[in-house]
């Protein structure tokens, strides 16, 4: 059935509940400004980096483009809006996923985008909102813009075994075709994009709050004082997710390997791991200050994912003045090379013990400098969101998104 037949049947239904809640998320509903709609299920109480772009780019759109209104729509425990421009769609709660939500009813996360009549809509995902934005444009002839924050064909064998990664790839390359245009932050996920027979691809690289994330947020006296540690120990540090693909447990054994003065700090990532005398966990922190304020603080930021599409965490550590350790593969090889850091062989305990050792062979500050250097010139959210917006301009045909804040400006 098409979907302004199923529109036609089950719209009316929700129509009073979504004209009250419209109203409640945005007083003047009929402005005519263009609007951007990004929604995604990849939003929770303790998710990364696809929240933190959307909030960054909330933020940069409020200050740069006066002329385009912007709404996130996400799953959550009802539909409701939560605050202007954010609007939750109940969904149900996933067990044991540190909050993520899926979404039961496709037909009615669609209504809910068809209802905002957006300019632009951008998927953050090609999961239950991702194909109801693909049939909310469809109604309402608004351009789709797919934003490949994950592979999920790797997760899905890392996971469940090998069966399961052609069928998965093939269904995750059914929807992307679907899209009007398909954003990849790095080489490496638009290379497995196209390799699975996906076309209209642009290599957009996501970005980083330099100020947020700054060598001046640095407190290593403080950080050691709380932590009980002295001055002569080796901080290591690795923020995010307890996912299996973080390959969490390579950076330990590799820790353990090196023994003293190394010493890991796990923020939000050392959730099931015993207690060890060179591992540190700390909890997972809402406050990117506070996140910065850690990894500013320590000598050397380490990821061993080597199938990361793209590693938001490691251009944070890059602003705050931290060399990385990184593996020599994903996204990550990207960003990271030997003039900012250190990249292992292989995501295997020993080589990547070996690569942490070789760096602290080497000249920590000038490589922390380089890396902020690097993070600050081509990677800041300022210059990422400029170039997106030309995205949404292209597809939608709409110039607000290329206007800035002066031609808006009252003379």
């Amino acid at each position: 059935m098409a979907m302004e037949d199923r529109e036609f049947r089950w719209a009316p239904r929700l129509e009073t509940r979504i004209a009250d809640t419209l109203r409640n998320l945005d007083r003047s509903f009929d402005d005519p400004r263009p609007r951007l709609v990004d929604t995604t299920m990849q939003y929770a109480p303790v998710s990364g980096g696809v929240k933190r772009y959307l909030h960054a780019k909330r933020a940069w759109l409020d200050a740069h483009r006066p002329g385009v209104r912007h709404t996130l729509v996400v799953p959550g425990p009802k539909s409701q809006a939560r605050e202007a421009g954010l609007l939750t769609v109940a969904a149900a709660k996933l067990p044991f996923c540190a909050g993520y939500r899926w979404p039961m009813n496709r037909d009615k996360w669609a209504a809910w985008l068809a209802s905002l009549k957006p300019s632009v809509i951008e998927a953050g995902d090609p999961y239950g909102p991702g194909v109801a934005a693909i049939e909310a444009g469809q109604t309402v002839g608004a351009p789709v813009v797919g934003f490949c924050h994950s592979d999920p064909a790797q997760l899905a064998a890392l996971h469940w075994g090998e069966w399961a990664r052609k069928p998965i790839q093939k269904k995750w390359a059914e929807i992307f075709n679907r899209f009007d245009m398909v954003v990849a932050p790095s080489r490496y996920i638009a290379g497995r994009l196209s390799e699975s027979g996906v076309s209209r691809i642009v290599h957009r690289p996501l970005g980083v709050d330099v100020d947020t994330f700054h060598p001046a947020k640095a407190d290593p006296e403080g950080l050691r004082r709380e932590l009980r540690l002295g001055d002569e120990e080796r901080l290591l540090v690795f923020a995010g997710r307890p996912a299996k693909e973080k390959n969490v447990d390579v950076m330990v054994e590799a820790v353990q390997r090196l023994g003293a003065p190394y010493r890991l700090i796990l923020v939000g990532a050392g959730e099931g791991f015993e207690d060890e005398d060179r591992v540190i966990c700390l909890p997972f922190q809402q406050d990117a200050s506070a996140v910065a304020r850690v990894i500013a603080s320590c000598d050397a930021f380490v990821h061993a994912n080597e199938k990361e599409p793209f590693g938001l965490v490691v251009l944070e550590a890059m602003a705050c003045g931290v060399p990385v350790v990184g593996v020599n593969a994903g996204g990550v090889a990207e960003t990271v090379d030997e003039s900012v850091g250190q990249l292992a062989s292989a995501p295997e305990a020993r080589v990547y013990a070996r690569a942490i050792s070789d760096l602290f062979e080497r000249d920590l500050k000038g490589l922390g400098e380089a890396a902020r250097e690097r993070a600050a010139t081509h990677y800041s959210w300022n210059r990422v969101f400029e170039d997106l917006c030309m995205v949404y301009a292209e597809v939608s045909g709409r110039s607000a998104f290329v206007e800035p804040a002066e031609a808006y400006a009252v003379h």
